[in-house]
């Protein structure tokens, strides 16, 4: 059981995931991500526009889902670890974009500057753990299919 394909494979998977986020950049991007997000929750009381009670809940929310999602804590596989990264690049853009969608004259200038610029470093934040993923994916399936082609020689 121990040399079946499904199970190696998955073994291999995790061990990949472990990896990536392992390392000093992952780890970095990881903490950035994570004081981020917390930045974002609570930059409404930072910044000086928690009267704005539209975009003070939108932006403790968002940046609540965006430390969870980029700590880390709900997926160490390849795929989960993916897109959750790719979700928090969605809630970056959400960031950048709030003050003008969202409902009620919470578009100042204190806000804007506030939300685009967070938003803009939880994007590129992101971007980074997804490109951090792929990599390691794209070299461990070259590690992979190697130790398989030497096995069934």
């Amino acid at each position: 059981m121990e040399t079946h394909p499904d199970i190696v494979d998955m073994r291999h998977r995790h061990e990949m995931a472990e990896h990536a986020t392992s390392t000093p950049r992952g780890q970095a991007v990881e903490t950035l991500a994570l004081l981020t997000g917390l930045y974002l929750a609570a930059s409404p009381w930072i910044a000086g526009f928690n009267n704005l009670s539209t975009l003070t809940v939108t932006n403790l929310l968002t940046g609540l889902a965006y430390a969870l999602l980029m700590s880390g804590g709900f997926g160490r596989a390849y795929e989960r670890t993916h897109g959750m990264a790719w979700a928090a690049c969605a809630l970056g853009l959400w960031t950048i974009v709030a003050p003008w969608v969202i409902a009620g004259d919470v578009s100042t200038t204190r806000t804007i500057v506030n939300n685009v610029i967070t938003g803009a470093l939880a994007l590129l934040l992101a971007l980074a753990a997804s490109a951090a993923a792929r990599a390691e994916s794209s070299s461990g399936r070259r590690d992979m299919s190697a130790s398989y082609g030497a096995g069934r020689s």
